[in-house]
């Protein structure tokens, strides 16, 4: 009964918005000494035959290694190639032609820039991108005469478009996924891809939607947009390192990392960035790939504390499976259409969200449904954690956004929360469609 009110604590704690890498860290230690409590009055049979130091090294040391060796050279070198993308010019470029495109037509031009941005946040990753990336568009959208919470709200949301298809992103929830159900190794982004462009695609529709609702002819005005710049446009040929990381991964399923590298170099290449000898150009890799660090290193704080958490929710998942298991649906009808109307739970980094207090809920119903393939329950967890937490104020670019455009938070939360809603329901009932049937 402990371990459910820390639980709910867990819950509780991210709503409030405080840093999760410390409160995860936190519960990592109160649910160690809870299961350890608990495991000396009634054995834990995840906890048979190891003793406090195996327990220990289990969650503090195996946890974070395990996870570092899977995920964490994903997440550096994909902030490596959001630094290339920004500093080439490619992604400043890509964004003055699409309002060269759109003109005066804001619908238009709001639109074409959600959709170029979600393609872009297909490789990219990190805060630091998407602040470079913002300070371009969302002066663009307001000049157009759109409200800054309706550009806020639009461009969050293609960038939320854009995760669904995130290789860097699909890695860590695999690994996630797979610290409780080792077949997720087995599932590659390959496997993923359908449901992850469906996700892309479904999320654009309804953002785009919903923000032309939202737009009052009566407040906006037209006029013609401009985007300054200082060192002209990147080349045609360059913006193909937009999309070759996921190309190289699914056409010729190359090791992302070397897509990444790839991408980088093409970019560079014909940027006409790779100048000024053999040193210049060493110097040049290693401030990228510094500043790509620098961007993603709060993440990667988080992403060690998370792997701890997940560690020993796998001890946790006993005493939470005899308490919740008899709530948990065992059929695949039922499970999707639970996620589906659950799927708000995923704000805040709720019981639904895989990167918040998700994991516990993730081995409980793994616990309840042992034989259901990864195939469909993978992408019911990463659909309730991506569409709500990257239109939620608890994420870092999020909350960036809110100041710098001065939008509140509860005007913001009006059009994010019933969106996230809408998008998880309709991608979770697809999801059952598609992987349903086994």
């Amino acid at each position: 009964m402990y371990t459910v009110i820390s639980f709910f604590f867990m819950v509780w704690y991210c709503v409030k918005g405080y840093n999760l890498m410390v409160g995860l860290a936190i519960m990592a230690m109160v649910w160690m000494s809870l299961a350890l409590v608990g495991n000396y009055f009634s054995p834990n049979p995840a906890m048979e035959g190891q003793g406090l130091i195996d327990v220990l090294t289990h969650i503090y040391a195996m946890g974070p290694a395990e996870y570092a060796k899977s995920i964490l050279v994903n997440v550096f070198f994909g902030a490596f190639f959001g630094r290339v993308l920004v500093d080439s010019g490619i992604a400043a470029t890509l964004i003055r032609k699409v309002v060269e495109l759109g003109g005066d037509k804001p619908r238009i031009t709001m639109s074409l820039l959600c959709i170029v941005t979600a393609i872009i946040f297909m490789s990219m990753t990190g805060i630091g991108p998407v602040i470079s990336i913002a300070v371009i568009v969302l002066p663009i959208l307001m000049s157009l005469g759109i409200s800054a919470p309706i550009a806020l709200f639009s461009f969050m949301g293609s960038i939320m478009a854009g995760i669904f298809a995130n290789v860097v992103n699909f890695k860590q929830y695999q690994t996630i996924y797979a610290g409780f159900n080792p077949a997720a190794e087995s599932y590659t982004y390959n496997d993923y891809f359908q449901i992850g462009m469906i996700g892309m695609v479904v999320s654009l529709v309804v953002v785009l939607v919903v923000a032309n609702i939202s737009m009052n002819k009566k407040k906006h005005y037209a006029m013609a947009a401009e985007v300054q710049s200082d060192s002209g446009d990147a080349p045609m040929i360059s913006w193909l390192a937009v999309l070759i990381p996921v190309l190289d991964v699914v056409l010729l399923d190359i090791p992302i990392i070397l897509g990444f590298m790839i991408a980088g170099i093409w970019a560079l290449l014909f940027t006409g960035k790779l100048r000024g000898g053999y040193k210049e150009i060493c110097r040049q890799f290693a401030k990228l790939f510094t500043d790509g660090a620098t961007d993603v290193a709060p993440m990667v704080g988080f992403l060690m504390t998370l792997a701890m958490f997940n560690n020993f929710a796998a001890y946790a998942s006993s005493y939470f499976s005899a308490i919740f298991g008899d709530f948990i649906p065992k059929t695949p009808l039922v499970l999707a259409i639970a996620f589906a109307i659950l799927t708000p739970l995923g704000f805040l980094r709720g019981p639904l969200s895989l990167v918040g207090s998700g994991s516990a809920i993730l081995a409980v119903v793994l616990a309840v449904n042992p034989t259901m393939p990864v195939a469909f329950l993978f992408p019911l967890f990463a659909t309730t954690t991506i569409a709500p937490q990257h239109l939620d104020i608890t994420q870092s670019w999020v909350a960036w956004g809110l100041g710098y455009t001065k939008v509140s938070s509860r005007e913001y939360m009006k059009k994010s929360i019933p969106t996230g809603w809408v998008i998880g329901a309709i991608v979770c009932m697809i999801t059952f469609l598609l992987y349903g049937n086994f």
